[in-house]
């Protein structure tokens, strides 16, 4: 219970935050307008592609770009939510209220990540609406579309918790949105660094990479295999962020 009460507190915070609200019109403007480019791109080769046996359709030329390119827009953006989650609370000297309180260093962790869901949950349903309104002039692939949006979502979990720990390991929000960005950033490449490898190591990069497991989801692709490396992604980080403030507060600090 007390978990559903930090994340109503956590959701409110946001959606009285002017950041909050500015990330989310940037984000829809941003995707908006890739949206209606893949759109005029679509309707610009589609006498072309009449043509053609098992040409693409719109599915593979505008909704699966769209999620594509969310996912990279959402890499830059969730470290800038998530940077205040602890951070703000330590810097302000609240966290030791927190830490008096008759609340478990779980329900903290699991009551700001379920907060923060719940705004980028949001967040996902806009996105999702573009291509729900293609349906009003085509038939896209609606079984590809709940699997790119179950691929973003768990991506974004993925993002939120690692954001979440690199936030309670630092007082300024700077540092952790920086360092949040940093560790994204080097999961998403890791695929790239390995494929220039042969072997265990390119096998080991590959699974490691936050992006191999993503791009079979915007086929329409679902695999347990890419589904419980996001699971275990968000559950290790956020028994790491647990074990953090657990720690910090045996220290008394």
């Amino acid at each position: 219970m007390m978990t559903l009460v930090i994340a109503g507190k956590e959701l409110r915070s946001l959606f009285l935050s002017p950041l909050a609200w500015v990330i989310l019109a940037v984000v829809q403007l941003i995707l908006a307008y890739l949206f209606l480019s893949q759109i005029d791109f679509f309707l610009q080769i589609q006498p072309r592609l009449a043509g053609l046996e098992e040409a693409p359709g719109i599915t593979e030329i505008i909704m699966a770009p769209l999620f594509g390119n969310a996912a990279v827009v959402l890499l830059l953006v969730v470290p800038m939510l998530t940077m205040r989650l602890v951070s703000d609370e330590r810097r302000n000297r609240t966290l030791s209220l927190m830490f008096s309180a008759p609340l478990s260093m779980t329900e903290i962790i699991l009551g700001k990540f379920l907060g923060l869901m719940a705004f980028l949950l949001l967040m996902l349903v806009l996105i999702a609406a573009m291509p729900l309104a293609l349906l009003a002039g085509g038939s896209p692939d609606l079984g590809v579309l709940v699997s790119s949006f179950l691929g973003l979502l768990l991506l974004v979990g993925s993002f939120a918790a690692i954001g979440l720990y690199m936030s309670t390991l630092t007082s300024q929000p700077a540092i952790a949105a920086v360092s949040t960005f940093g560790v994204l950033l080097l999961l998403w490449i890791l695929d790239w660094a390995g494929s220039g490898r042969g072997g265990e190591a390119s096998t080991v990069f590959g699974y490691l990479s936050i992006l191999r497991h993503y791009e079979p989801l915007l086929k329409g692709v679902f695999n347990s295999t890419d589904i419980v490396y996001y699971l275990l992604l968000m559950v290790t980080f956020l028994v790491l962020s647990v074990r953090r403030l657990d720690a910090e507060r045996l220290l008394g600090r």
